[in-house]
């Protein structure tokens, strides 16, 4: 798989012609595989590889891409909304990880971190642990440090304020709620950095499934607070990556 940066450091110093260089960007840029077309330019275009998305594909299907991605020089593998099934399956023919409780499978190695600062992740409830441990892991995959608040909602604000020094530290924050989906407007009122709000099924009835959440965050008069779809966490973990690397990828 081709790395742009160390490709192009090698140009530099001499150790890679230019022709070589411009072989290696002419390769094939997806690998067909009949029931998928895996993008193997990803990380070339966008700095993040190809992820896998679990839901609606067979256990075959998923092991076929992720041991294709590693063919050709991916050795970190992120899947979401991985069944136990097909977790077994994949498990068998590859080095799975495999997170239950956000359904996300990890193939190889978590990189070490190598953001410009830390992705604080706060929930409001425990029932949104699910969905938190979505984005915290796609963070983590991406090459971030997270710290994980959890049941820091706004029904005990003292439990919040106590990380007060957590969230000005940190470089993006994702704040995850259901219910009124409240918690993103009062982090969005402390913190300086920008905050990503996810709604959550979680609630009753008159929640219509997140719709409520969604609403309430979509409509904060907090500046600097962004809204991704309903229990998105990757979509939230996704974004604050990118965040906590801007600086690094203009260097």
């Amino acid at each position: 798989m081709v790395n742009e940066r160390e490709l192009l450091e090698q140009v530099k110093n001499g150790t890679l012609s230019v022709d070589d260089a411009l072989l290696k960007l002419k390769t094939e840029p997806f690998a067909d595989i009949g029931y998928a077309k895996v993008d193997l330019h990803r990380r070339l275009r966008q700095g993040a590889a190809e992820v896998i998305y679990g839901a609606g594909k067979t256990g075959e299907q998923i092991a076929g891409i992720a041991e294709t991605m590693r063919a050709h020089g991916q050795s970190t593998v992120l899947i979401t909304r991985l069944s136990p099934e097909s977790a077994a399956l994949v498990g068998a023919r590859l080095p799975l990880t495999y997170h239950p409780e956000a359904k996300v499978g990890v193939v190889g190695e978590v990189p070490k971190p190598d953001g410009i600062g830390r992705i604080v992740l706060a929930t409001g409830g425990t029932s949104d642990i699910p969905v938190a441990e979505e984005a915290a892991l796609t963070a983590e995959v991406l090459g971030n440090e997270v710290l994980r608040l959890y049941d820091v909602g706004v029904a005990g604000l003292h439990r919040l304020l106590a990380h007060a020094d957590d969230l000005m530290s940190a470089s993006v924050i994702i704040a995850i709620a259901g219910m009124e989906g409240a918690l993103a407007s009062v982090i969005g009122g402390m913190a300086d950095c920008p905050v990503i709000a996810v709604p959550t099924s979680v609630g009753y009835g008159a929640s219509f499934g997140g719709v409520s959440a969604l609403l309430s965050m979509l409509n904060s008069c907090a500046s600097g607070v962004s809204v991704v779809n309903i229990d998105n966490g990757f979509g939230a973990g996704y974004l604050a990556s990118r965040i906590n690397h801007i600086r690094c990828s203009r260097d």
